[in-house]
Parts: structure tokens; C-alpha cells; sequence
């Protein structure tokens, strides 16, 4: 796995943060609020259709 890094989703403001961890196959999310409550992950290819979707709309 890569680094965890703030989402370019995230808000700009330091309110609502979103980290990724963008791997080959796996992508990790976490909010940077509560990094103790762990993270979800998802395969990579579920990670790109979700962007695809929510930056077409």
C-alpha cells in the first residue's frame, strides 16, 4: 500500500477530511477525524466506478 493522503474530494475548509490509501488492488478511506475506528476498503476497480458515478452527476 501507498501512503494515506487527504482526498482532492475532501472539504478545502479542514472540516470534513476524507484520507485515501490508493494500493494496486485495494483502495483504503478513512476519515481523519476518527482514524481509530478504522477504514473501509474497497477492490480498485469499485474505487474508480464510485468517482466516475459521483463526478457525473
Amino acid at each position: 500500500m501507498n501512503d494515506w493522503h487527504k482526498s482532492s474530494y475532501s472539504d478545502g475548509g479542514g472540516g470534513n477530511c476524507v484520507e485515501v490509501n490508493e494500493g494496486p488492488e485495494t483502495v483504503l478511506v478513512r476519515d481523519t477525524q476518527n482514524r481509530e475506528l478504522g477504514h473501509l476498503g474497497f477492490v480498485s476497480r469499485e474505487w474508480t466506478a464510485l468517482l466516475s458515478t459521483l463526478t457525473a452527476e
